[in-house]
């Protein structure tokens, strides 16, 4: 049985350094306590922002400035160079090891300043396309930010007596385009787990590009493969919460609960909703190899955080989480002669692939189909378009809505959705829409967006705050 555990440090929980040292890295430990543990980092909060652009704003950072042309880029990148030699600044006590990261920094800077002047010297003849190159170029401004942290980090552990080891991952060539598990074995091969704790960069340059085929989940895909290629006994990811029952933002602290125990269906749930606990695609990987997945919160030491197993089933039925999402578009399509008919669904799908659309859920009848969708307002506009023009008989229309739905690993419990409608219309918010799949995983409702963060407050006080009460009358009753 393997001894060693592969750990996952999310972008905040790395920005909180002393923290994650005295928590996680070290907490606590010595000698060989120490290791047997493998990470993997993500950048520091902020620095992909910077790179690529702002996840949620989308402002733009080094790489939409370049794609948009003109000089602004190189103001960017210099941007990024200060702000990595801030954080430097404010983690490292002895100068030379401070010394040692702005080194890194620069040359790395340099590196890139020089391949983006060549790029854009050359598009500046006009007869040259780039498109290609503009994916390698994301590509390798990502994995800077994880270069970043995992060498920075690597020298501080070595500043305390660890003998942390640099696995960078991110460099890589068209010409040694590995598989992203190669890659990994390759450089994981001469380590010794028992005396060296390796330090891994979450973007790893392999063939089919890691941001281009998992976008900004690249890092867990890294962990998990890891995880899985070397037989990890447990498989752990450090953020910045607890695996909630439901936004403590919204129903507050005192009334969200850890939820302390699901499976491996509510994680690809809460991945579809966007509130990831892994991606769905990590997730497999790890289910698929037996491998249970542990998600700490990086703040609370001493508390052991959420397991996630394949096989874990709740003793009794019960809503383990209240989420969703407050943005939701629904897609309808209607066909009066589609009764009968074939065609029309791959069409649709067809349509959101071209334009990036993301299904978080989907119903039909008769003569209309319904997908709940997730992206920017323009993207859909042009899928509405396609769809009119290729079927001109049809009714195509974009309705704003959100979602909230109650997950758990078995809400079977008789009368559950009567309940949790029962209090939406005890709160005045009323329905668009009711799914419940037969799996009993989850059951998604679909209101007005006004109605979000209501709805999330009710359904966990009717669903788990009630059901919490109850079973804590009948345990004193007993």
């Amino acid at each position: 049985m393997a001894l060693h555990s592969v750990e996952k440090i999310g972008g905040t929980s790395m920005a909180a350094t002393s923290t994650l040292f005295d928590n996680v890295l070290i907490g606590g430990r010595g000698g060989d306590e120490l290791y047997q543990r493998i990470f993997v980092v993500s950048a520091y909060a902020g620095m992909t922002d910077l790179l690529l652009e702002h996840k949620k704003t989308g402002e733009p950072g080094v790489y939409a400035h370049f794609v948009g042309g003109g000089a602004a880029w190189t103001g960017a990148l210099e941007r990024v160079r200060e702000a990595m030699c801030a954080r430097n600044a404010a983690m490292f006590a002895r100068s030379e090891s401070r010394s040692h990261a702005d080194r890194f920094v620069h040359q790395r800077i340099e590196g890139l300043y020089a391949c983006l002047s060549d790029l854009d010297r050359l598009r500046g003849h006009g007869r040259f396309r780039l498109k290609d190159q503009l994916v390698t170029v994301r590509e390798m401004l990502a994995g800077f930010g994880e270069a970043h942290s995992a060498h920075s980090t690597v020298l501080l552990l070595r500043d305390r007596g660890v003998n942390a080891v640099f696995v960078d991952l991110t460099l890589w060539s068209e010409e040694d385009a590995l598989s992203l598990d190669q890659r990994i074995r390759d450089a994981l091969a001469p380590l010794d787990l028992s005396r060296q704790m390796p330090i891994v960069t979450g973007y790893a340059g392999c063939e089919g590009g890691m941001v281009r085929r998992y976008a900004r989940g690249y890092s867990e895909m890294t962990f998990s493969r890891i995880a899985v290629l070397t037989g990890a006994r447990q498989a752990i990811i450090h953020k910045e919460f607890h695996l909630s029952s439901a936004d403590p933002k919204l129903v507050g602290e005192s009334r969200a609960r850890k939820i302390g125990r699901t499976n491996y269906d509510v994680a690809d749930q809460l991945a579809n909703l966007g509130m990831e606990a892994i991606h769905p695609r990590a997730g497999r990987g790890l289910r698929q190899a037996k491998i249970p997945l542990c998600v700490r919160n990086t703040f609370d030491r001493e508390d052991e955080g959420t397991l996630i197993c394949g096989d874990y089933v709740s003793e009794r039925p019960r809503v383990e989480i209240v989420s969703g999402i407050r943005e939701l578009v629904a897609l309808q399509f209607f066909e009066q002669d589609m009764v009968g008919e074939k065609g029309y669904d791959s069409a649709i799908l067809a349509a959101l692939e071209r334009h990036g659309a993301w299904i978080v859920s989907k119903s039909s009848n008769a003569n209309t189909i319904t997908h709940y969708l997730s992206g920017s307002s323009a993207a859909i506009a042009r899928v509405v378009a396609d769809l009119e023009e290729a079927f001109p008989a049809a009714t195509v229309s974009a309705q704003p809505a959100a979602m909230v739905a109650a997950i758990g690993s078995d809400i079977s419990e008789p009368g559950l959705v009567p309940r949790a409608l029962r209090a939406l219309g005890d709160a005045g918010i009323g329905m668009l829409a009711v799914q419940h799949q037969i799996r009993n995983v989850d059951v998604q409702f679909i209101i007005e967006r006004r109605d979000f963060e209501g709805a999330v407050q009710t359904l966990h006080a009717a669903l788990v705050e009630d059901a919490v009460a109850a079973g804590n009358g009948r345990a004193a009753a007993a």
